[in-house]
C-alpha cells in the first residue's frame, strides 16, 4: 500500500520594490487587494524587505513563506465552502461575528472565527440573541473601537459572496416534502373538482329537473279518503268460532277479498263504464306524465287506476281504508262512492251462494222426509183395508178372552156334573142338563179355536196381517222422526245462514277536498335526490370494485 505524497503549500510574498513596480498596472485592482492584504500586514512587518529575482538573471527569489496557521485558515474556509451553507445562514454568521466584534472579511471567515471561539452561529439560542438590542452608544468624538465594523461596508470586488446553490439534506428533504404536499393538494383539488362535476351532472341536474316538474309542470290532484268495515252477524256458536265471532279475525278473509276486488281490472272497467274513468284522465289540460293518450288500452288505464286508487286493509282494526285521487275533487268523491257501492255488492254476494246451497239442501231433505212419511201412511191404510179389520191384534185378543171364559164355564159345569153323579140316586134331569151344558160349551170352545186357527194360518191370517201392520206402523213412526229432524235442520240452517250474512258499514264517507293533495313537492324532490344519490353511490362503488379487480 502506498501513500500519496502531500506537498505543503507555500505563499511567496513579493518585496516592496516589486510591489512598487507593479502598482501602476494593478491600480484598478487596488481596492480589492487592500481588503485582502489587511490580515497579512501584521505578519509581514517583522520579516523585513525581500528581494525578487525573477527578472534579474536567474537570481533566487526572496520572500516569506506562509505560516501553518494561515494555511490551516484557508483549508478551514475551503471546508466551510463545501458544507453548502445557505445565504441566510451566512448572513446570520456575519451578524453574529459583528455582535462579538470579530474582524471577519467574509461570511465564510465569520463562520470560521465563530467556531474558533466555540460559538455555534446556527444555534437557535444564539440566533435569538441577535434580536436583543445592544447599547453601543459612545461619547461624541470618540474614535470607533478597533476591529468594529460599521455597517454598511463594501464587499471586496475580487470575491464572490453569493449564496451556495447546493442544498443541505434537511432542506432538500423539506423541499421534497413540500413538493409532495403540493402535489397531493393539487390531486385532491382535481379529484374534488371531478367529484363535484359528476355529482352536479348525475345527481343535481336530475334533482333540479324533478323539482321543476313537481313545482311547475305537475297537475294538482285532489284526493278523497273513506273508510269502511265488513261486519258479520252476531253468532251464538260456541268454541273457537264463538270466541272469534264479532272480531276483525272473523271477517279478515272477506275484507281481503273486497280489497282485491276493488284493486282488480274488473272494478276499473265497471267504473269506466258507469262514470268514465278513462275519459277523465285523457283530458288535454293534464300534464303529459299523468295524462292518458287518446283511446288508451285497458292495461294503460289499469296502470293509472293503480296509481290513483290506493286501498289498504288494517288487520288489527279490521278497517279498509281507501284513497281515490283525481284532477277534480267532485270526480274523486264520485269515484270513491261508486267503489264503495261495488264493495257492498261484492260483500252481499260473498256468502249468498253458500247460504243458498245450505238452504236448498235442507229444504230438499224436508221434502224427502215428507214424501216418505206419506208413503208409510198409505201402506198402513192399505194393509188395514185388505183385512177389513182395523185392529187384527184386538180381534185375536178378543177371541182368546172368549175361549178363556168358556173354558172356565166348562170346568164349572164339569165339576157340577161330577157332584151330581156322586149321589147314590142323582137327579136325572139335573144330570142331563149339566151334560147338555158341557156339550154346548165344548162346541163353542171348539168353534172359537177353529176361528183362532183360521185367523193364524195362511197369507191372509190375522197374525200375518198383524205383523205387516206393526211393521207399517214402525216405518211410519220412523218417517215421523225423520220429518221432525228435517224440520229442525231447516230451522238450524236458516239461522246459520242468517249468521253468515256480511254487512258493509261505511265509517267515513268520501268528501270532496278543497286543496290538492298531490304532488307533494318538497317530499318528492327530496325523495328524487335520495334516489339519484343512491344510484350514483351504487354505480361508483361498482366501478371502484371492478377497477380494483382489473388492476389486481
Amino acid at each position: 500500500m502506498t501513500t500519496k505524497p502531500r506537498a505543503k503549500k507555500f505563499r511567496i510574498r513579493r518585496s516592496a520594490s516589486v510591489a512598487g513596480a507593479e502598482a501602476q498596472p494593478q491600480a484598478p485592482e487596488q481596492p480589492r487587494a487592500a481588503a485582502a492584504a489587511q490580515p497579512a500586514a501584521p505578519a509581514a512587518a517583522p520579516s523585513g524587505a525581500a528581494t525578487a529575482g525573477d527578472g534579474d538573471g536567474g537570481a533566487p527569489m526572496s520572500g516569506m513563506v506562509s505560516s501553518p496557521r494561515e494555511t490551516r485558515m484557508e483549508t478551514d474556509i475551503d471546508a466551510i465552502r463545501q458544507e453548502g451553507l445557505t445565504g441566510r445562514q451566512l448572513r446570520l454568521a456575519r451578524r453574529m461575528a459583528q455582535k462579538h466584534n470579530l474582524p471577519a472579511t467574509s461570511d465564510f471567515e465569520a463562520v470560521r472565527m465563530l467556531r474558533e471561539r466555540g460559538i455555534d452561529p446556527f444555534k437557535r439560542a444564539n440566533m435569538l440573541e441577535l434580536v436583543v438590542p445592544q447599547n453601543k452608544a459612545q461619547p461624541a468624538g470618540t474614535p470607533p473601537a478597533p476591529g468594529s465594523v460599521q455597517l454598511p461596508q463594501t464587499v471586496p470586488a475580487g470575491k464572490t459572496n453569493l449564496p451556495s446553490t447546493e442544498l443541505s439534506p434537511a432542506e432538500r428533504r423539506a423541499r421534497e416534502i413540500q413538493d409532495i404536499q403540493r402535489d397531493i393538494a393539487r390531486r385532491r383539488r382535481r379529484k374534488l373538482s371531478l367529484l363535484a362535476a359528476r355529482l352536479a351532472f348525475f345527481v343535481m341536474l336530475p334533482t333540479l329537473a324533478a323539482g321543476y316538474y313537481f313545482y311547475s309542470v305537475a297537475t294538482p290532484m285532489f284526493s278523497s279518503k273513506s273508510e269502511f268495515l265488513v261486519l258479520k252477524a252476531d253468532s251464538a256458536a260456541g268454541g273457537v268460532g264463538g270466541l272469534l265471532s264479532g272480531t276483525q279475525f272473523a271477517t279478515s278473509q272477506d275484507s281481503i277479498a273486497v280489497q282485491s276486488y276493488l284493486m282488480s281490472k274488473e272494478a276499473m272497467l265497471r267504473l269506466d263504464d258507469e262514470v268514465g274513468f278513462k275519459a277523465h284522465f285523457t283530458q288535454e289540460w293534464l300534464d303529459p306524465i299523468q295524462r292518458l293518450e287518446s283511446n288508451p288500452t285497458n292495461e294503460e288505464a289499469y296502470a293509472t287506476y293503480n296509481r290513483n286508487v290506493k286501498i289498504g286493509y288494517d288487520p288489527t282494526e279490521g278497517v279498509v281504508r281507501m284513497e281515490v285521487s283525481a284532477a277534480d275533487p267532485e270526480v274523486a268523491a264520485e269515484f270513491s262512492r261508486k267503489l264503495i257501492s261495488y264493495a257492498q255488492e261484492k260483500v252481499n254476494n260473498l256468502s249468498q251462494q253458500k247460504r243458498a246451497d245450505q238452504m236448498s239442501e235442507a229444504e230438499q231433505a224436508l221434502l224427502d222426509a215428507e214424501a216418505q212419511r206419506r208413503a208409510a201412511q198409505e201402506r198402513l191404510v192399505v194393509l188395514q183395508q185388505q183385512g177389513a179389520v182395523l185392529d187384527p191384534e184386538g180381534v185375536v185378543a178378543s177371541l182368546r178372552t172368549q175361549i178363556s171364559t168358556f173354558e172356565i164355564q166348562l170346568e164349572e159345569k164339569r165339576l157340577e156334573l161330577a157332584a151330581l153323579q156322586d149321589n147314590a140316586r142323582p137327579n136325572r134331569a139335573k144330570v142331563s142338563g149339566a151334560e147338555a151344558d158341557i156339550r154346548r160349551l165344548e162346541a163353542v170352545i171348539s168353534s172359537l179355536n177353529n176361528r183362532m186357527v183360521d185367523a193364524s194360518a195362511g197369507e191372509n191370517s190375522l197374525a200375518n196381517l198383524r205383523i205387516q201392520i206393526q211393521m207399517a206402523q214402525a216405518d211410519l213412526a220412523t218417517r215421523d222422526l225423520m220429518l221432525q229432524s228435517a224440520l229442525q235442520q231447516v230451522e238450524t240452517t236458516r239461522l246459520e245462514a242468517n249468521r253468515q250474512v256480511r254487512y258493509l258499514t261505511t265509517a267515513v264517507e268520501p268528501v270532496a277536498s278543497d286543496e290538492p293533495s298531490y304532488p307533494r313537492k318538497f317530499e318528492n324532490t327530496v325523495l328524487a335526490f335520495l334516489i339519484f344519490s343512491g344510484i350514483y353511490l351504487m354505480c361508483s362503488l361498482t366501478a371502484s370494485i371492478l377497477r380494483e379487480q382489473v388492476s389486481s
